[in-house]
């Protein structure tokens, strides 16, 4: 099964320049594994780890918001072109900023932890 992916500009570093890549899958979440498992990284800037799509990213199949399509559940079919844009306002900006809150939010909770070990003793 041949799905074709247009990446936009922000993310072409992880296809190494590629504006057009192809992969497979029976959902969109089974095509961003199969990407990743070629361009390392690629799903990491799409898909948050709770396992749901960043919501400065819009995705959507044959011109179709996956939104509404069932999201990383949406099934494909040979033949579908799928095309990643990043959200107008979130852009570089916005994958920096969610980089940043991301390890900002496990260094809290880091300290929580260790504040709830040191009260416990």
């Amino acid at each position: 099964m041949a799905i074709e992916v247009r990446i936009p500009t922000i993310l072409r570093s992880y296809t190494g320049g590629a504006k057009v890549v192809e992969g497979a899958g029976d959902t969109l979440g089974d095509l961003l594994t199969d990407l990743d498992s070629r361009h390392a990284g690629l799903k990491a800037r799409l898909v948050t780890d709770a396992g749901a799509l960043h919501r400065f990213v819009n995705v959507y199949v044959n011109d179709e918001d996956v939104r509404f399509l069932g999201a990383l559940d949406a099934k494909l079919n040979d033949g579908d072109s799928v095309t990643v844009l990043p959200a107008v306002a979130g852009g570089a900006f916005g994958f920096a900023a969610v980089a940043a809150i991301s390890q900002h939010r496990a260094a809290a909770a880091g300290r929580v932890a260790h504040d709830a070990a040191v009260v416990a003793r």
